[in-house]
């Protein structure tokens, strides 16, 4: 421990300091450190649930999209009319949009896991994001939607 203007300065887990003026043997001062170290573990272990969620969303949507191409596939072989066709055509963009929305929203998630980690390690504050990545990924597939709608109607 080191005294830098009347403060001493204390390490906590993973080489950074606390600055403070209380005594060291003030049992608070651990007891806070513990604290901050499990908060920083708890905090961790969210992260890591929230992008096995986006994971396991992203298979979803990537397992749907092919569903569906599989789904109009067989409707297509069986009765191979111009609106299956029609149909079958609108299947396989709409199939291969929620795949690509599914691969994008996991590197996404993995970009944001790994940079609020690496936030959290360095000990700066973590920011919340202007368009959250679930907000983006809502209004993708609303567009998704809205345009695989205009492809179903028929005209």
């Amino acid at each position: 421990m080191e005294a830098v203007r009347g403060h001493l300065i204390l390490p906590i887990q993973g080489g950074e300091s606390l600055v403070t003026n209380h005594q060291a043997d003030d049992p608070r001062v651990g007891l806070a450190q513990h604290r901050t170290g499990m908060a920083k573990y708890r905090t961790q272990l969210a992260l890591d649930r929230t992008t096995l969620a986006w994971i396991r969303t992203a298979l979803t949507m990537g397992t749907f999209g092919f569903g569906t191409v599989g789904f109009f596939r067989t409707l297509r072989e069986k009765s191979p009319t111009p609106e299956a066709i029609h149909m079958h055509q609108g299947a396989i963009q709409f199939g291969i949009s929620l795949v690509v929305l599914g691969l994008v929203s996991t590197v996404a998630a993995g970009a944001s896991h790994w940079l609020a980690l690496r936030r959290l390690r360095r000990n700066q504050p973590l920011v919340l994001a202007k368009w959250p990545l679930s907000i983006a990924v809502a209004m993708f597939l609303a567009v998704i939607g809205l345009i695989s709608l205009w492809y179903a109607v028929p005209r």
